[in-house]
């Protein structure tokens, strides 16, 4: 079984990824990157492509083994794309989810009236090693709007003001099962999937 190394220590990531891998059943043992004790990547790209490709080729340089990396985030048109590539740290400390949902809720506020349309987006880039000169890309785009308040008790992040307009329900309210179905990241890796299916990953 070919072991691929995760590169992320955020928890909430980690876990949905766990989940994910194993309904996908996929032949590969995924490793969380703190099981190596490798630390985060210095993340000075301007892209979710670029982020994503030097945490991948930072855990695989470290590791010695393929990584896979997901860089992903909410994406506000009405905000010229923001929170984007800063999502995590958005409101300035990485990782504080209640201090960056009010920070969005914030900057929304001028725009109230009308529904607020945002995106999800995750990319992932898999590198065979640290060098490799073509890191494969997968992306997911999941559409839905911002509510004014929190909904749901589920996910992470951004999930409790994501609002589903199709479903009648936040990402928050949604099973694990259920978003890992038809969210950002499942989206890429349904993709990440397909081309270990077809031979393109080695």
């Amino acid at each position: 079984m070919q072991q691929i190394v995760l590169a992320s220590n955020n928890k909430g990531k980690v876990a949905e990824f766990t989940n994910m891998f194993a309904e996908l059943n996929l032949p590969i043992e995924v490793i969380p990157q703190g099981q190596l004790n490798i630390e985060d990547a210095i993340e000075d790209g301007l892209s979710f492509v670029e982020n994503a490709i030097i945490k991948a080729r930072h855990a695989a340089k470290i590791s010695g083994k393929p990584a896979l990396a997901d860089d992903s985030g909410l994406c506000v048109p009405v905000l010229g794309g923001a929170p984007g590539i800063y999502s995590a740290r958005y409101a300035g400390k990485h990782g504080n989810d209640a201090a960056n949902n009010q920070k969005l809720l914030d900057d929304l506020k001028p725009f109230r009236g009308t529904a607020i349309q945002g995106m999800f987006v995750c990319v992932l880039a898999y590198v065979e090693h640290a060098d490799d000169p073509l890191p494969q890309i997968f992306q997911g785009i999941w559409q839905g709007e911002i509510l004014e308040a929190s909904c749901g008790e589920n996910g992470f992040g951004y999930d409790p003001l994501f609002w589903l307009p199709e479903l009648g329900k936040s990402s928050a309210q949604l099973s694990k099962q259920e978003k890992n179905s038809i969210s950002h990241r499942g989206q890429a890796l349904q993709q990440f999937r397909q081309s270990l299916a077809t031979k393109t990953v080695k």
